[in-house]
């Protein structure tokens, strides 16, 4: 991995995992996009008041990271994939991913059940292989959280079988994602401000 492609103050905060080059790639065929990862992360703060308050549908983490890409031109995005057979049409799957421009994918995976990674990087390496995607990320959390959430009193919210980098490596050493280059970051304790 290219860390030197990653600021030293981001390294700090998150740890990071990637297949296939994914960082070089970025950097060099999708710059626009690699800023506004690292303006993401740059800015980013872990704030205990974030992590106490109920979720809902979707986390006031996610949230947060919704506004940022938003705000830049990223959208949710679906896609429509048919099969046909004999020109009709067998199969006909979706595939939805967080945030989308130019060929980068986003998910964010804050705290699910672990096997929304394997939907992640099922879908990026189909959306590789069909020529529609170049990168996938994954915006997740540390395993080491898990002291933090226990402190809260959250920690039967956050166990050990949600979405935290230890579910997500070893998925990655497997090849889950193909071909696919993936760039995991997982948010670290040192991003944590308890007093906000």
């Amino acid at each position: 991995m290219a860390l030197t492609l990653i600021p030293a103050r981001l390294r700090r905060k998150f740890e990071i995992a990637e297949t296939h080059h994914a960082a070089a790639i970025l950097h060099e065929d999708f710059p626009n996009e690699w800023r506004d990862v690292l303006g993401l992360l740059g800015d980013f703060r872990l704030l205990g008041s974030q992590i106490i308050q109920p979720g809902g549908r979707k986390s006031p983490i996610s949230n947060s990271i919704n506004g940022f890409f938003y705000g830049r031109g990223w959208q949710e995005h679906t896609f429509h994939i048919e099969v046909k057979a004999d020109g009709a049409a067998t199969l006909a799957p979706t595939h939805h991913v967080d945030y989308f421009r130019n060929r980068v994918a986003i998910e964010t995976e804050w705290n699910n059940k672990d096997p929304f990674y394997d939907r992640d990087l099922a879908t990026f390496r189909l959306l590789f292989d069909l020529n529609v995607l170049s990168v996938g990320i994954i915006i997740t959390r540390a395993s080491e959280l898990q002291d933090i959430f226990d402190r809260l009193g959250r920690g039967q919210s956050f166990g050990p079988s949600t979405t935290h980098m230890g579910k997500l490596t070893p998925k990655l050493d497997n090849r889950a994602s193909g071909g696919c280059p993936v760039l995991a970051f997982a948010i670290k304790k040192t991003a944590y401000d308890p007093k906000r």
